[in-house]
Order: C-alpha cells, then structure tokens, then sequence
C-alpha cells in the first residue's frame, strides 16, 4: 500500500480534490453543491491523499480572526479505514507547523461520526452539537505548538 498527501500546488490537483469532495458530500451525503464549493477555496490550502497512486482524500485550511479552521475531510468510500484521513491530518497540521511560527488554535466542526479519529489527533469537543447541512456535528479545538 503506497499513501502519499501532497500539498495542492495546481489546477489538475485541485480539480481532483474537488471531484472526490463532490462525490463525497454532493453525490453520497446530499448536500447542496453551494454549501460544499464556497467562497473560500480560493483562499484556502488544499491537500490531496493517493493511495496506490489514485485519489483517494481531501481536506483544507483556512485562517480565520478565530484561528486554523481545519475543513473539508473528505475520503472516497472505497478507500476508507486505510489511514486516508490520518494521513491528511499528519500531512497537514505538519505543514501548518512549519508555516506559522506562534502558537496557533486549530478547530474544525466534525461530524459526529467521525469525531473518534479528530480525537486521536488531541481535539477536543467543545460547546453543543449542532446541525450543518441537516448533518449532526460538534466543534473540536485544540493548540499546535
């Protein structure tokens, strides 16, 4: 099993980074395609998981006024439960790590079923479950660095 994640460096990359969130959250979870493409890919970082050289994940960052918003996890069915999405999180909170030099909060808002693996990363939940797009979730936080 080959799994790599790369940062998101052109057009090609992020079109398959797309595809896969398309055939997650509009095709497989329902959700309007205006809720999933917003105003903030184009400000965002996007990274891409292989597995065995085909795309198999995604996810993004963000910098908000509250910190790192961690988004977009998204692994294509067959591809799940091969270490996909932590892969992703490794990838990721490490180049964060490398691209701000203080302490920064991360948080993302999980979907509750898939709170388990933000948590083996030290996320914590906080404040009350919450509706997005009619689906149960839970913001999680934790400090890098």
């Amino acid at each position: 099993m080959n799994l790599r994640v790369v940062h998101v460096k052109d057009r090609a990359e992020l079109k398959l980074a797309f595809a896969i969130r398309e055939q997650v959250y509009i095709v497989e979870q329902q959700i309007d395609r205006a809720e999933e493409f917003d105003e903030f890919d184009n400000g965002s970082e996007h990274f891409l998981a292989y597995l065995d050289n085909k795309p198999a994940g995604t996810c993004r960052y963000r910098t908000t006024d509250a910190g790192i918003k961690l988004e977009r996890f998204a692994t294509i069915e067959g591809f799940r439960g091969r270490g996909v999405a932590s892969a992703l999180m490794e990838t990721m909170t490490k180049y964060i790590e490398l691209s701000f030099s203080e302490q920064k909060k991360l948080y993302l808002n999980a979907q509750v079923s898939a709170m388990p693996l933000y948590a083996k990363f030290g996320f914590q939940s906080e404040g009350p479950i919450f509706l997005e797009c009619n689906i149960a979730h839970q913001k999680m936080v934790r400090l890098l660095r």
